[in-house]
C-alpha cells in the first residue's frame, strides 16, 4: 500500500475533525507512532504521552486514556478510511474507529 510522504493535503486541512476512535490494549502510543514513521509519516510528539502522525491523507492524534487503550482523532481522507484501517490492522491493532461526515452524522464505523 503505497503512502505519500509530505504534509495534509490542503483539501484536509480545513476539515474538523472527522475520524476517532480507540486503539485497544496499548498503554503507549510512541511504540505506533514508530510503526507509522516506518512506513514515512511524519510523527512529532504533542505531550508526555501523546503523538501526531500524518500523510497527505491522514493526520492524526495518538493519546493514552485511562487505562490499557489510545484514544486516536483527527482527519482522514474518507476515501481512504479502509486504508487507514488495513494499516491499524497490519499493526497487529485492535481498534474502534468512527468516520463522520460534513455534517457530523456517522455514516462508517469499523472494528479490528
Amino acid at each position: 500500500m503505497p503512502d505519500e510522504h509530505g504534509d495534509l493535503a490542503p483539501e484536509w486541512t480545513d476539515l474538523s475533525n472527522n475520524v476517532c476512535g480507540t486503539l485497544h490494549g496499548h498503554r503507549d502510543a510512541a511504540p505506533i507512532a514508530q510503526r507509522f514513521e516506518r512506513l514515512g509519516w511524519r510523527t512529532r510528539s504533542t505531550s508526555w504521552h501523546g503523538h501526531e502522525v500524518g500523510t497527505t491523507w491522514c493526520e492524526v492524534e495518538l493519546e493514552p486514556i485511562d487505562g490499557q487503550d489510545i484514544l486516536l482523532n483527527g482527519v482522514v481522507d474518507p476515501s481512504r478510511f479502509d486504508d487507514l484501517t488495513a494499516l491499524l490492522t497490519r499493526f497487529g491493532a485492535t481498534y474502534t474507529l468512527e468516520l463522520y461526515d460534513e455534517d457530523d452524522n456517522l455514516p462508517r464505523e469499523k472494528r479490528g
